[in-house]
């Protein structure tokens, strides 16, 4: 065992605080990474508070990770010291069981099932800790080559949030001659919006006013709809073949399934807290179809990572609420104060955060938030959390 650097946070109202970890040495086909970059999604926070069931604190999480392979057991082929990496939501999963055989370790029904990347256990019965520290072992299977025409801080973001987009997107038929309606333009809708002009789709922005438009056709979108206009929300009926809808504050989904074509799907990643209205007139009246999607296995994160890198997809960065904004931050661990920090004007349209690990620094942010209120909440995939507009 080694003792790395990390920051964990003892109860659902505490904040995060340095502390030291032990992380195995690699086994033979183990490699160990040193963390560059984490992401923060908003699933982190809620289970930080305790919102989601008991926690065993103290608690170390954070599944948004990249960094630089530092060490390899010795069975190891598929990385090699200073590769790029990263690693999402999971880190181990049975290997043998029918969706692990399909690349969906994610859906792992063997024996101890899917291992989640902090706040599980592991194979070796020790809690598992996430990316809020200096360094992980993981096994070589369930780390992903990050190409290096992704930059690590943008990679990180996209082991949740873009994995969490494309695998809907890419499963529900997003490409040309499709209309996709990417609903809320926060984290994962400013990166679903990418990916579906990228594939080839006319995608179409519905946020709540028009104050994102500009950002929302610099992203690809080709159009750009309030949702609080009644007039525009009636003239798009039957207008999209797949509505992605990223944002948690819907009670009811009928005026949305309104606007798909018969047969057309809408895809929920966005996972409203509370139960949601639908009158199933609205699916059976023109054969449409209500879905949800969960993040992907190794084999298509690993594919969205290598489309993100050929088609120029990037996250963009900012603290979440309370806190100020800015492309990124870099975090000293040693020191008191961020090493360096860009401040360009604030903006609404970034939703996703990378902080970046060197040799000490200070936890940022605390569980709620910098200011003490709750932020609104991004997350993906296992994170059973919502996503904001």
């Amino acid at each position: 065992m080694s003792q790395v650097t990390a920051y964990a946070v003892d109860s659902p109202d505490g904040a995060f605080h340095k502390t030291t970890i032990e992380r195995r040495e690699p086994g033979p086909t183990e490699i160990v990474i040193a963390i560059a970059y984490a992401g923060i999604c908003h699933s982190d926070i809620h289970t930080a508070r305790g919102e989601w069931g008991r926690v065993p604190y103290p608690l170390v999480p954070w599944h948004e990770i990249a960094g630089v392979v530092s060490a390899v057991g010795s069975g190891v082929t598929k990385h090699a010291v200073g590769d790029h990496v990263g690693v999402g939501c999971f880190v181990d999963s049975c290997g043998a069981c029918e969706f692990c055989l399909q690349g969906q370790e994610q859906f792992c029904t063997g024996e101890g099932g899917t291992v989640w990347t902090y706040n599980g256990t592991g194979r070796d019965g020790r809690p598992t800790e996430g990316g809020y520290s200096a360094a992980i072992t993981v096994e070589q299977d369930y780390a992903l080559k990050i190409p290096r025409a992704i930059d690590l801080r943008d990679a990180a973001p996209l082991l949740c949030a873009g994995i969490t987009t494309y695998s809907p997107l890419r499963r529900w038929g997003a490409g040309p001659g499709k209309s996709v309606g990417v609903i809320g333009m926060g984290g994962l809708g400013h990166v679903g919006v990418q990916i579906a002009a990228a594939l080839g789709a006319e995608v179409s922005v519905l946020s709540r006013t028009m104050a994102k438009e500009a950002d929302g056709l610099r992203f690809g979108a080709t159009h750009c709809y309030a949702t609080q206009d009644t007039e525009a929300m009636r003239s798009l009926r039957n207008t999209f073949d797949l509505l992605l809808c990223t944002v948690s504050g819907t009670d009811e989904v009928d005026p949305y399934l309104r606007l798909l074509k018969p047969g057309g799907v809408m895809v929920d990643v966005g996972l409203p807290e509370h139960p949601v209205q639908l009158r199933m007139g609205s699916l059976a009246g023109a054969n449409r179809v209500l879905a949800g999607s969960n993040i992907g296995g190794i084999p298509e994160t690993q594919e969205m990572l290598d489309f993100c890198a050929a088609h120029g997809v990037r996250p963009q960065h900012a603290w979440p609420r309370g806190i100020p904004g800015a492309t990124f931050i870099t975090v000293r661990i040693a020191g008191t104060r961020p090493e360096s920090r860009r401040r360009p004007r604030r903006s609404r349209r970034c939703r996703t955060s990378s902080v970046r690990r060197e040799a000490g620094g200070r936890p940022h942010p605390s569980p709620a938030g910098a200011s003490g209120s709750r932020p609104a909440r991004r997350s993906a995939g296992p994170c059973r959390s919502g996503r904001r507009s």
